[in-house]
């Protein structure tokens, strides 16, 4: 997206002609929007205050806190999930209808309306995530063991309210991709743990950094086993429906057309990103060398520069290893029907 972008503003400025923007053009500059006001208003944000606010809590606390911002996120993440879509209708309607018509100003209102609906929503998603992040890292350097404490009443409030309630296919189909979602933002908020600890960490911490966060992981793929295990046994839903969400989703990876297949995975990652570049840029500015302005700037480019390369490299590395593994999984699954079809 912002190198879409970038090509845009540069095609503008070699031709210094005006062209009306495309759909693309319009959702590009919607999702820029909405990401650029998250940075700047998390920016404004003192991580430190509301750091040491929750650190004072005590562990109960900690624990209401956790869940408040968890149900807030499913909420906010589903939210954004629906009006995201709005926003590229609202674009590609926009860029369709005729010039200078009643139609055209009545989509100029709807794409504004839409636009501002989306930002607020993307900031105060932003909001909660970093505060979510926030927290665990108060657990995770607390000196009384909270983050065990946390994880634990975290986890086993999740199984009981999940295990003994009753469940259609199509509800654990949309478990499974919800818990694949809190997966990603726990790795975003251990990358928020771990700019913390790169600014003020005093002494050996990378050892105890990896122990909490394997502790982390542990515990949420364990309980994850845990509670779908109880929701099949009580739901009778056999242990090949995970498979057939595994290929849907593998379909879906290799844009295959699935029949019957209602779910898909909406993962909206403009939220996390705000998060990660507030988290980031304070890392990066200890790290620039005290030089005149426009060595400093040049630096920052660079940086950046270096970043984006680096992390659009990875993007397109996990890109083709997700598309290789989709499509050995997609040819196992059709060899395994082939085969019990034969018997």
């Amino acid at each position: 997206m912002p190198m879409r972008i970038a090509m845009t503003i540069w095609r503008l400025l070699k031709t210094r002609k005006f062209k009306r923007p495309s759909t693309i053009e319009l959702s590009d500059f919607g999702c820029f929007l909405i990401m650029a006001c998250g940075v700047i208003v998390l920016q404004q944000i003192d991580i430190s205050l509301i750091y040491h606010m929750i650190r004072g809590q005590a562990t109960i606390k900690l624990y209401v806190i956790y869940n408040m911002l968890e149900i807030f996120d499913k909420l906010c993440q589903n939210f954004i999930g629906d009006v995201l879509p709005m926003l590229f209708h609202s674009a590609e309607e926009l860029a369709r209808c005729p010039p200078e018509t009643e139609s055209m100003k009545f989509w100029i209102w709807r794409f504004i309306s839409d636009q501002v609906l989306a930002v607020v929503a993307s900031i105060v998603h932003s909001f909660i995530l970093l505060v979510q992040a926030i927290t665990l890292s108060a657990c995770i350097v607390s000196h009384y063991n909270a983050l065990p404490a946390l994880l634990v009443s975290n986890n086993f409030a999740e199984i009981k309210s999940y295990v003994f309630k009753g469940y259609s296919r199509d509800n654990v189909h949309s478990m499974v991709y919800s818990d694949s979602i809190e997966r990603f933002h726990i790795s975003a908020f251990i990358l928020f743990v771990l700019a913390q600890n790169i600014l003020e960490a005093e002494g050996p911490w990378f050892g105890s950094f990896i122990s909490n966060i394997l502790l982390v992981y542990l515990f949420e793929m364990g309980i994850d086993i845990i509670k779908h295990s109880f929701i099949a046994k009580f739901n009778n839903i056999a242990p090949i429906a995970y498979s057939e969400f595994l290929e849907v989703l593998c379909k879906q990876t290799l844009h295959m057309q699935t029949e019957g297949a209602k779910k898909k995975l909406t993962f909206v990652p403009l939220a996390p990103a705000c998060v990660v570049i507030r988290v980031l840029a304070p890392v990066y500015a200890a790290n620039l060398p005290y030089n005149p302005l426009r060595w400093r700037l040049f630096w920052i480019l660079l940086f950046s520069a270096i970043t984006y390369i680096m992390l659009t490299s990875l993007k397109v590395l996990i890109g083709m290893v997700l598309q290789k593994h989709a499509r050995w999984y997609v040819n196992r699954c059709q060899r395994r029907k082939q085969h019990l079809h034969a018997d």
